[in-house]
Formats: structure tokens, sequence, C-alpha cells
């Protein structure tokens, strides 16, 4: 935001807009459970009840305590709904009939609290987003400890973690919060009194929880969270209502880094300043085209500044700034509410810079107002303070030789243009030169065209000519005119090309990580994605990359390089396996063994570690600014890539122990019911044929023959369960041959006389029948299992017809039934292992394996097998198996 422009912030404007409509919230928070924020509550609940407005106190959780219970007495309570669950009697906020009841101030304790299974919601701070949607006013009460992002630190002071948090957007919906504070003296007067627990759990959380120390440390922590969301509500208001900063209240502190050696003290002054106030503290560098061109020791002397601020906890942010840095910083600080800015002290500059260069503490020090400004002391290096002072960016030789051979074909072009048709207007040919060897070489090669185009034009076309004198007053002004114009436009010029490359360079990074992230989405196999890594950040960065992630014993291996690499030497091994362990940078340009080859940087979510990412150079050289900025967008690209492939194997994995249990599940019922009952029918009749001594013939042969079929039924079903897992093996491989169908036929129907006593096999065979290729004993196993299933399910007495019919090079052959049928959702599911339809077990048993064996060995022998109904209104079942012809020509 500029200096002048007291305009309101848009985005504190819509997020006005975004609340008009909805209920305020007020929240109650606390350090502990007991200091009293149910009861403050309730207090203004009472004064609001009192003021006339219509209060509901929806749920309050009084925990037995007398003195809230005797709080609530007089407000109007809404009644709870029951909710049974895991056979307990529980009760929750009616949700439905709050909203319907439509209070203007709805009382509702416990934030964080879970509700029971069967509820709209599962958090009660999503019941409250939807009361404030619907316009009510709502006050609650919230623990510190159940703030997301101070769950772990409150478990590392207490030792105990809670469960139930809410997520911190939820504090930046409240309009208002109220810290509730009691001293850990008198919390623990109340605890021992009974007041908060009863006395048996007061006396273990006296032990664990309620501590002195994890008092006031929860304490401090509590006030710090409402002021800060206390300055994010001022921030918020002063820019909706275009007030400008600073105003005096959070102390926040801002320290600006350069390449200037006291940027390191300006940044150890600012962490001391930050700890002392127990402040907020940001680092800032600002950036303009015409820094793309300082020196590669300069912008590693930034990098290494924003590293160590960012290692020491403060904030880094870079802004864009064409001109006047001063006011972008000053601007940004009052954006911010920054009270105190630190720089480091000047470094010594020459006269010439003075006039080419912004002063930018000078600019500082004018427009500071009510800053507070803190110079850094320049350190004790007097050499290097040398070296800055008589530091000049000297122009590149290309640079001096375009200079000189613009202003000479500038010089040939106007003697020409004055001999042949002389104007007056000779200087703006050597403006033109001024302008194109700006563009081409940037700004001190202009300005040195501009001194030669000068005395060029003075020495060869001013009278009298060939000398540096000047007779005419008038040329004096033309040719000073014509100096300060060529410079100006020179260095317009120079700033247009300078900033056409930054906008190229932006475009290149975006178009890279456009096409790294289409990379990404289109890699389906872990290898693909790794490979599509280290090889895009190879050619990005024209440096070498490699990929580590952790092996079954969490250990490091290299598992995708660019140039493909499988080792490291024993210093980038020990780099690499503390950045894995610690989640921090380590390896070459890094504060953590610097004297590595490799650099690098984590890959980890705020949940998962996924891996770690290294880069090397040629010329052992670091990252820049610009490129760790790239690298930072790079590697978030890569972190959700893999945590995208990490999600999908968990799918993939899920869903194979889920199918797997599923079948191990639906094996374990086949075999308890299949492969038991023939055998308690052969044990029957053995145990009838040993024991009965006086069984008439008839009997006898009938209690054998029952032996029989129960012996070969269980051959089948063992049979079946060794193709079911010899084809899931891939261990089947058919013998395909020249078949005659009507020979498979025939040895199928010898194989099923017994099962085929009650339904007639009637065959349609055309003749002559063509041969087909398969395997001969896998398609007559496909017959038996496909009859027998239909002789399971068809009434009784029933027929079941076998057809086939060529179509060209395929022959067609149906099998069915005047059964029940099968639903069309089902037609599919029927060939899928231990699937039965409805109703199937309640008539003949079945193991479920037939039709799942049938299209496995149809497919292994290059056919394909499907269900459909026999008749139009959808009752029978006809199997239809497609088989290729063999010489389809000669059929």
């Amino acid at each position: 935001m500029a200096d002048n422009d007291t305009r309101p912030s848009p985005e504190a404007l819509l997020g006005r807009a975004n609340r008009e409509g909805r209920g305020r919230l007020k929240i109650f928070i606390g350090a502990a459970p007991g200091v009293g924020k149910t009861w403050s509550m309730l207090d203004d609940g009472h004064r609001e009840w009192a003021r006339g407005v219509d209060v509901l106190a929806a749920v309050i959780e009084t925990h037995g305590r007398a003195e809230t219970e005797a709080k609530l007495a007089g407000l109007p309570l809404l009644p709870r709904k029951p909710v049974l669950y895991k056979n307990r009697a529980l009760t929750e906020m009616d949700l439905d009939a709050l909203l319907a009841r439509r209070p203007a101030l709805a009382l509702i304790d416990e934030l964080a609290h879970t509700n029971a299974e069967g509820g709209r919601h599962e958090k009660r701070w999503q019941d409250v987003e939807e009361v404030l949607a619907a316009g009510i006013d709502v006050y609650t009460t919230l623990n510190i400890q159940h703030i997301e992002t101070l769950n772990e630190t409150v478990a590392r002071i207490t030792g105990v973690r809670v469960r139930e948090t809410v997520p911190d957007q939820v504090l930046e919906l409240a309009d208002e919060i109220e810290l509730i504070d009691l001293p850990p003296d008198e919390l623990l007067e109340r605890l021992k009194a009974g007041k908060i627990y009863p006395q048996d759990q007061a006396a273990r959380a006296l032990t664990s929880f309620f501590i002195k120390g994890n008092l006031t440390a929860l304490r401090e922590l509590a006030m710090r969270t409402a002021a800060d969301r206390v300055d994010a509500q001022l921030r918020e208001h002063m820019a909706a209502n275009a007030i400008e900063g600073p105003w005096p209240t959070q102390e926040r502190i801002l320290v600006c880094l350069n390449d200037s050696p006291a940027a390191r003290e300006a940044i150890r002054v600012a962490k001391r300043a930050a700890d002392r106030a127990r402040a907020e503290w940001i680092a800032v560098n600002v950036t303009s085209a015409r820094q793309q061109d300082i020196g590669e020791a300069q912008r590693d002397r930034i990098s290494a500044s924003l590293r160590l601020a960012e290692r020491l906890g403060a904030e880094v942010a870079t802004l864009e700034a064409e001109h006047d840095t001063a006011s972008a910083i000053l601007s940004y600080a009052r954006a911010r509410n920054v009270r105190r800015i630190i720089v480091g002290y000047p470094r010594p500059r020459s006269p010439l810079l003075h006039w080419l260069q912004e002063d930018v503490m000078q600019n500082l020090m004018r427009g500071a107002g009510s800053f507070e400004i803190t110079v850094a002391s320049q350190p004790d290096e007097r050499l290097e303070a040398e070296r800055q002072r008589l530091r000049f960016t000297r122009p590149s030789l290309r640079g001096v030789a375009e200079a000189v051979g613009f202003t000479l074909l500038a010089s040939l072009g106007a003697a020409l243009v004055d001999r042949l048709f002389p104007v007056a207007s000779l200087s703006l040919i050597f403006m033109t030169a001024v302008v194109v060897v700006a563009s081409r070489q940037g700004n001190l090669p202009a300005i040195l065209a501009s001194m030669l185009g000068f005395f060029s034009y003075d020495f060869f076309f001013v009278d009298p000519r060939l000398t540096f004198t000047i007779t005419d007053r008038s040329e004096v002004l033309t040719l000073g005119l014509f100096l300060v114009a060529s410079l100006i436009t020179g260095n317009l010029a120079a700033r247009l090309r300078q900033r056409a490359r930054v906008q190229t360079e932006i475009a290149d990074r975006t178009n890279k990580l456009y096409d790294f992230s289409r990379k990404v989405a289109a890699a389906a196999q872990r290898d693909d994605l790794i490979w599509a890594v280290v090889s895009h950040v190879a050619v990005t960065l024209r440096c070498e990359s490699i990929l580590l992630m952790p092996a079954e014993n969490d250990t490091l291996q290299v598992v995708g390089g660019f140039p493909p690499e499988d080792q490291l030497e024993v210093r980038d091994q020990t780099a690499a396996q503390f950045t894995w362990e610690k989640g921090q940078a380590a390896g070459r340009g890094s504060d953590t063994l610097p004297t590595a080859r490799w650099y690098f940087m984590p890959l980890k979510t705020t949940a998962h570690r996924l891996g770690v990412l290294g880069i090397a150079f040629e010329d052992d050289g670091a990252l820049t600014r610009l490129d760790q900025r790239l690298m930072d967008a790079l590697s978030d690209q890569i972190v959700l890539a893999l945590e995208r492939l990490r999600l999908t194997e968990d799918l993939a994995s899920t869903k194979l122990a889920t199918e797997t249990e599923r079948l191990r599940t639906a094996l374990l019922s086949s075999v308890s019911h299949d492969l038991r009952t023939p055998l308690v029918t052969i044990i029957g009749a053995a145990g009838s044929l040993t024991e009965a001594d006086a069984l008439p013939e008839a009997s006898r042969l009938e209690l054998a023959e029952l032996i029989r079929e129960e012996g070969e039924r269980l051959d089948r079903y063992v049979q079946n369960l060794l193709d079911m897992t010899r084809l899931g093996h891939g261990a089947l491989h058919p013998h395909l041959s020249a078949v005659d169908l009507s020979e498979v036929v025939g040895s199928a129907r010898h194989r099923m006389r017994a099962i085929l006593r009650q339904h007639p096999l009637i065959t349609d065979l055309p003749q002559p029948l063509p041969l087909v290729q398969a395997d001969p004993v896998l398609l007559e196993q496909v017959l038996f299992n496909i009859i027998d299933n239909a002789a399971k399910y068809a009434p009784e007495g029933s027929e079941i017809s076998l057809s086939a019919k060529t179509n060209g090079g395929l022959l067609t052959l149906s099998i069915a039934d005047n059964g029940p049928g099968i639903l069309p959702e089902d037609r599919d599911r029927i060939f899928e292992m231990f699937y039965r339809v409805e109703g199937g077990d309640r008539q003949r048993a079945g193991t479920g394996l037939g039709l799942a064996i049938c299209r496995g060995l149809i497919e292994a022998m290059g056919g394909n097998i499907r269900a459909e109904a026999t008749w139009p209104n959808g009752t029978g079942t006809r199997i239809v198996i497609t088989l290729k012809i063999l010489n389809p020509d000669r059929s």
C-alpha cells in the first residue's frame, strides 16, 4: 500500500461483507478447567437476559458443580436430545430444536466437544458454525489445550495430550475473545476444595496436569493466544477503516536485510530484542529488477542472512519495489502494525553512488514518523569496508564495446544526414543509439553512450566544429538538454529491459512449475514419479539431483538420481540422515555439515516424513535466493505428489487387505459348510454300513452310492479350490488344440449322469460343427461347472438346454435353465469368487467358486463368458460362452 493510499483494504472489507447476516461469536477462553469459563458465560447471559435479549442455554456442562448449577437457574433451557451410543444412553445438544427456536443468543458450552455418532456433525464447533450461519449469536467456552496448533505444545508442557481439538480458523471467526484468568494458587485451592473434580480425581490431577509450573506456562500461553487474536482484529480494523499505523499495541519488530556485512548484526539485534520483549519479528528483503545485476557473492550473502533469520525464528518476507525502497518498507511495516524497525549501519559509498542509488537509511529516517528506528553497528571489517567504499559496478566489456560502436554509428549517420539534408535535430540520432544500448546492455553502458554521444555531438556538429568550444549560448542549452534527456531515456529503457527480463524469468519459473505438476500428475507408478522428480529438478536448476527414501529399517537409501546415482559419500550420507531425522536442511550452503557436496532438504507433511531431496552443482556452488524460492515451490509439488502416491498405495493395501479378509471369511464359511456336509454324510453312511449287520442289499447299495456321490462332490470341491489357486497364481497354462465340441459335451454329460437324473439335458448342436480352439480338459470342466450350477437352482424336473451357433470366426455356446433367474446387477458379480445371489444357499449348497473358475478358464483359452436371462420376463439363467473357431475360413 502506498503512503498516500488512504483507501480501506479490499480484503478487510470483503471479510466484513462475508460476516453480514451471520451471528456474532464470543469465546470465553481459559488456561485450564475450573478457571470459571462457564460461570462467566452464564453471568454474561444473565446480563443480556436482563436487558431483554432472547437468551437460550442450549447446552451447559455443569460437571456436578453446585455454583455452576445455581448460576444456570433463571435462564431458559433447551431440552437435550437423547442418543444411544454403544448401549449407553447419552444426551446431546438438539441442533434442530435450537435452529427452530431461533433465539437471539445461544449459550453453547465446551466448543471442542465430540458429538456422539449419529448426529449431523462430528464436532460441536461444527454445530456452532451452523448456528452462526443462521444469524444466531453464540457464547461458548474453550480451554487453551484444545486449540489444534497448541495441542502439541501443551502436551510437552503437561505430559497430557487431549484428543478433542478445534481448528485455529474457528478462533478467527470469533468477534470477541474474553480471557478468563485465575492465578495458579487460587486454581489449586479450588481443586483441593473439590470445586473442579471429585476428591479422588482431584488427587490424581494434583500430581499430573494441575502442577503449579504447568498452570503458569498454560496461563501465559492463554494470554498470548488471546493477545494474538486481539492483535489480528486490530489489524483488520485498521485495514478496513484505512487507519495508518502503527498503533502502539502488541510489540512487533521488523529487520531489513541486504548484502551489507551489517545485515547479520541487525539480525542478532532483532533476535535479542524480540526475545526480551517476547515479541514477533519479521525479516524483510526488498528486491527490484535492478538488483538482478548484483554478483553471485552478494546474492549468497542475502540468502545466508535470510536463512539465518529463519533459523532464529523470524518470519521471512520478500518485497518487490522498482524504486523507493524505503517507502516499500514503511508501507509493509504499517500494514503489519510494526513498531520498531532495525536496519544495518549503511556501508560507505562513493560520491557518485549518492546520485545514482537511493539512500535507504536517510529515506527511512525521514519517513519514520511514529516508528522507532534502530541502527545495528557496523562489524569491524575494515578491509571489507574499504572494498565497499570503492565498489562500483563496472559495465561489461561487451557493454562498453556496444556503447562505443553505436555512438560511432550514430556519428556516421548524423554526418550523412547533415550532408544530404541538413536538419537541426541531429541529437535525436545519438539519443536513439543510447536507447538501443540501454535496451541491450543495461543502465551503465547507456550512461557511457550518453556521455560519448554528448562529446561526439559537440565535437562534430556544434560550431566551431572539430573542437569542444561552444560559441553560441543556445547550443549550450541544447547540449545540456540532450545530455539530460539521453540519461533519462537510457535509464527508462534500461529499466524496461530489466523488468522484461524479470517477467521472463517469472514466466519461465511458472512454466517449469506447471510442467512439473503435469508430469507428476501423469505418473501413476512410484518409479515413474521418482524419475519425473529427479529429472525435472536437475533440468530446472541445472544441477545433479537425487531422491532418498526410507527402507524397512528406517535408514535412507537412494531411490533415484539424475544423472543415475546409487551411492553417496559418508559425509553426504550423514547430511542426508540428519535431514531425515531432524526435518531440517543440511549439506552444502546450509549451517549443518556445510562441507558436504550435496544440499539436502526434507520432504514432509505435517504428519508424515516422505523422503529427502538432494541437489549438487558442478562448481560446488550453493542455491541462490531465487533458486531457493523455486526449489521451495518444487519441493511443495514433490511432497503433494509423494503424498498422493502414498495415499494411493495405502488405499490399495487397505483394499487388498479388505478383499483378502472378505475372501478368507468366505472361504472359511464355504469350507465349514461345503466340506463338512459331504464328510458328515460319508461318515454317517459308512457308520451305518459297518454297524448294521442285517441291512438289506438294496439299502447297502444305496448307502454305497451315497458315499460315492458325496465323495465325488467333495472331490469336485477340492478340485475347484486347486483350480482357483492355480488361476490366482498364474500357474494354469491351457494346451490349446482343435476340439470337437460334440465330444466334449458327450464327455461332460457322462460325468454328470447322476446330477442330470432330475434335469434332462437337451442339446441343439448344428452339424457339421466346426472345431474350436480350446483345451478339451478345461472346456469339459467349464461345461461341468455350468451345468452343475444350473441343476442346483432350476426346479426339479425342469430341462437344461445346450445350444451352439457360429458367428463369423466365433462359436457361441449357450447353457440355459428355467430357474428363478438373476437380477441384472448381479449378473457380473456371479463370476466373482465365493459370491452367491440372494437365496442361493437356501436351496442346494454351493461354494461360489464354480462360475469364477469358469471365467478364469475361458479367458485363459482366449474366450469370454457372460450371463443373461433365459426369458424376457427375467426368469431363467443363460450362460453364454464365446470361443474362437479354428480356421474359420473352412467352416
